[in-house]
């Protein structure tokens, strides 16, 4: 290919990217610039991407609607619990999986994927009436925390990386005399960094995303999350927009903030294995 080809190509894949991240960004514009109208304003069909006039009721209204802190500090809880129990149990059973040797390893492991194969709507009903019926955990955070304290999907990630870390580092702490425990606490956890923090950016945004598992078992306005508070904005004949796009608004902010945290080493962590040297 000559310079000249490399140089249109690289032009027209520049082109369709920004078109591309333009129509992302879109939505998330249209969220940030329609909390600062009125309803009416922000649910028209062609909305004012530049407001005549600015305005903070909307977060006024989201702010005095009835336990809309308590929304925030739910999703908050939950979504934190979650993460910080896949990182632990999922880091584990990859290293398990990944670095020791023990009988039906395979097997184990490759019955667990084969789970990822079920369809989440199939055992929704019998998780449903297990937890609600049979377990009495109705409204509560034990019913949104412990059916998913760690996700298959995450441990076959954490094996999957971990299976890229030198076996070597193990040997060597194990002539040390250093216990499973101490390796995996000092040796593995430091290196699995970038792996870890991508598993916690998608762990928690999945959850703070999370809408139809809390709003089926939670029935009080107090244990709501934010995503299933939002909701209750929609009334019988009208929707308030302005007040929906404002709690979305502040409900993306941990998210965002979570990504630039942990942005370093989630750059690095989507990037193992792409380069060999």
């Amino acid at each position: 290919m000559s310079n000249q080809s490399k140089v249109i190509f690289i032009g027209i894949a520049v082109i369709i990217l920004v078109f591309w991240a333009v129509i992302t960004v879109i939505p998330l514009y249209w969220m940030i610039i329609g909390s600062f109208q009125d309803s009416l304003a922000s649910a028209v069909f062609k909305p004012q991407m530049i407001p005549d006039i600015w305005s903070v009721a909307p977060y006024e209204r989201f702010f005095t609607k009835n336990n809309a802190v308590q929304w925030l500090l739910n999703s908050l809880f939950v979504s934190s619990v979650l993460t910080v129990t896949n990182l632990l149990f999922a880091s584990m059973a990859g290293y398990a999986f990944a670095k020791l040797k023990f009988p039906g390893s395979n097997s184990i492991f490759w019955v667990l994927l084969g789970t990822m194969m079920i369809p989440a709507q199939v055992t929704l009903i019998p998780l449903y009436v297990l937890v609600i019926n049979v377990f009495d955990l109705a409204d509560t955070y034990t019913a949104m925390i412990v059916p998913t304290l760690v996700s298959v999907g995450n441990i076959f990630l954490m094996k999957q990386y971990m299976s890229t870390l030198p076996t070597s580092l193990i040997h060597a702490a194990r002539i040390d005399a250093c216990s499973e425990f101490g390796i995996f606490y000092k040796i593995i956890l430091p290196m699995a960094k970038p792996g870890l923090a991508v598993l916690a950016i998608f762990t928690f945004v999945a959850n703070w995303n999370d809408f139809f598992w809390p709003f089926l078992v939670t029935r009080s306005s107090e244990m709501r999350t934010i995503q299933v508070g939002l909701a209750s904005f929609k009334f019988a004949e009208s929707t308030d927009y302005g007040a929906i796009m404002a709690g979305a608004t502040i409900g993306a902010l941990p998210m965002i903030i979570l990504f630039f945290s942990l942005q370093k080493y989630f750059l690095q962590g989507i990037t193992i294995g792409a380069v060999k040297g």
